[in-house]
């Protein structure tokens, strides 16, 4: 009967993610035609990600762990660890004053229609080419110079062993950080590996907990950057307080 009721609410959540994603693609399509008008084409997006997050039955509450700000006229180079879909909507919903760019998989872009909306608003990285690896950097630094934050997960991906908590991380979003002098905000999403999980026969709605950590200098040595942000994470999954 358990089964029953996740595979429903599994639908549940195709149907919403349909019916939302056809409302909203004209105007995010139109919008992210010229770079100028994408902190309006933005807006729809942040409408999007916030309808699927509500709409299926997630809310959240943020737990401060920082005296720190976020300062909407400053763009921040956003990290989090990374355990469900989810993830992706979550940035949105936090962030009204920060038009996000992600970093996303080149492979995507192959999707009929979507792929050319995708290829528009994010940043895509073959992975397997050192050149576009490389290049990242320079073209998150750019979409930063006109205004927009970028997120990143820097485990890469999401562990395959569901055993890990928290993966070691990936250099990028900190050199991005500290070749080009953008903060990184630091959060942790709790809850979401159990209630959203890859494996569609586990699932529930619920309330994620979002710790806010921190606001990490890029003027701190990359390696210290590095783990500081690895540390402060671990702590907030494995529930302590620092």
């Amino acid at each position: 009967m358990k089964v029953l009721l996740v595979y429903a609410w599994r639908f549940w959540m195709v149907v919403v993610g349909a019916v939302f994603t056809l409302i909203f693609f004209l105007p995010v399509y139109l919008l992210s035609i010229r770079k100028q008008d994408y902190r309006f084409c933005y807006f729809f997006i942040r409408l999007w990600a916030m309808s699927i997050f509500y709409g299926t039955g997630f809310r959240y509450r943020i737990i401060n762990k920082t005296d720190k700000k976020i300062d909407k006229n400053q763009p921040y180079v956003i990290i989090s660890n990374h355990t469900s879909l989810m993830d992706v909507m979550i940035p949105c919903v936090l962030f009204p004053h920060h038009p996000l760019c992600y970093v996303g998989k080149k492979e995507l872009e192959k999707i009929p229609v979507f792929g050319s909306v995708y290829r528009r608003v994010c940043v895509m990285v073959d992975r397997k080419s050192a050149r576009s690896r490389a290049d990242v950097y320079r073209r998150c630094a750019e979409r930063m110079q006109d205004g927009q934050s970028v997120v990143i997960f820097p485990e890469g991906g999401v562990p395959d062993d569901t055993r890990i908590i928290l993966d070691q991380f990936k250099d990028g979003a900190f050199i991005l950080s500290t070749k080009h002098q953008f903060p990184i905000a630091v959060y942790t999403f709790v809850g979401l590996k159990e209630m959203f999980p890859f494996d569609h026969k586990k699932g529930y709605p619920g309330r994620v907990d979002i710790f806010f950590n921190d606001i990490l200098s890029p003027e701190t040595p990359l390696k210290e950057l590095k783990e500081k942000a690895h540390e402060e994470m671990l702590l907030s999954l494995n529930g302590k307080i620092k």
